[in-house]
Parts: structure tokens; sequence; C-alpha cells
């Protein structure tokens, strides 16, 4: 490399450090407050297509536009209490403090389907293929074949669950104060898998 090529490196090296150092605001990540749901408790997202949904303390708010603006969802939606939300094919699924409500256009209306669901403070929902589990508050896991049509218990009785998530054909379950189950078999049986978690 010629002298005047590694001066002129040098040069250009320096002068990135003393415009980063001048002008440090610039060079940090940066975040914008979108005309989003204000004020409230976001709980939880989910995608569909360009549709982004967010469940909140205040119903389902959608956005098309990556967050630029959004529109409250929530015509027959009666518990707007939103904990979760979870997409399969073109149902959209919200999980409430009482029960569980689809929707099959993006939100535009909402329909509840809670039958068998015995326990409908729903924390949390999941999608592994056909089947659909909500996580309950006190009640175990729930799972339905049929988009929520019917619920059965599927385990986990009388347990605060407080998240759900899918690995392949791994369904995990996040407890309160009982840590971590998983079942390789839609839920049909649970085992604790907690070594190395140390607070549970």
């Amino acid at each position: 490399m010629k002298k005047s090529n590694k001066i002129f490196a040098a040069v250009f090296v320096l002068t990135v450090i003393v415009h980063c150092t001048l002008n440090i605001d610039n060079c940090k990540a940066q975040w914008i407050q979108t005309n989003g749901p204000y004020g409230g408790h976001i709980s939880s997202f989910a995608v569909s297509g360009t549709n982004l949904f967010a469940g909140t303390g205040g119903g389902v708010f959608l956005s098309n536009n990556n967050g630029t603006t959004w529109t409250a969802v929530n015509n027959g939606l009666t518990k707007t209490n939103v904990s979760s939300l979870a997409v399969s094919g073109t149902n959209l699924f919200a999980g409430t403090y009482g029960g569980v409500f689809r929707s099959t256009n993006n939100g535009t209306s909402w329909t509840a389907v809670s039958n068998g669901l015995m326990n409908t403070n729903v924390s949390s929902l999941a999608v592994s293929g056909m089947n659909l589990f909500a996580g309950t508050y006190g009640g175990g896991v729930f799972r339905s074949t049929n988009n929520g049509t019917i619920w059965t218990a599927v385990g986990l009785t009388n347990t605060y669950v407080s998240s759900l998530a899918v690995s392949g054909t791994n369904l995990f379950a996040g407890t309160y104060y009982g840590g971590v189950f998983l079942s390789t078999n839609n839920g049909t049986s649970w085992t604790a898998v907690n070594n190395g978690l140390t607070s549970t």
C-alpha cells in the first residue's frame, strides 16, 4: 500500500471517530414512538402477512404500515383485556381474561370460541400444526384441534401457566413457581425441565 493511501485511510478513520464523538447521539440506535396505542399495556404481538396486531389492555390494534398508524379492531371482542395473540392460517386468536376469541378477517369481527375451556383466564396461546394451545391462570393447558371450537384440558391442572412456546414437536410451558415443563406429545404428558434454572 502506498504511503499516500495509508495517510488517507488514517485520516478517514480519524474523521469518523471525531464525528461520532461529537455527534454521539447520531451513532446510537434510534427508537421512534409510533402513532400507536398510547398509554396502554402491550401484552403481545402477532403478524399475519403485512398486518401487525398488538394485544393490549384495551383490545386489539392493527397496523399495516409497520406501526406508523394503528386502528382498534374490537368488534365482537367483548373482553378487551388481551393477554396473548396467535395466528394459524387465516385465523387470528386473542386470549383474554374472558376466554379465547377468533377472527377470520384480520380483526374486523370477533367470535368467542371458549367451549370446553374450563378456565377462561387465558394467559398465553401457541400454535403447533393443527393444534392451538391455551395456557391459563390456575387451570393448566388446554388444546383445540378445530380452531378453538372445542377445547380439551391436556395437563398441568391447577397450574398457573404464564407462557407457551413451540419448537418443532416440543411444547414448552412456563409456569409461576413451577418452572418450565416440556411436552413432546401435544400436551398428553409433561416433564419438568428445570436443570440449571436456578429461580423457578
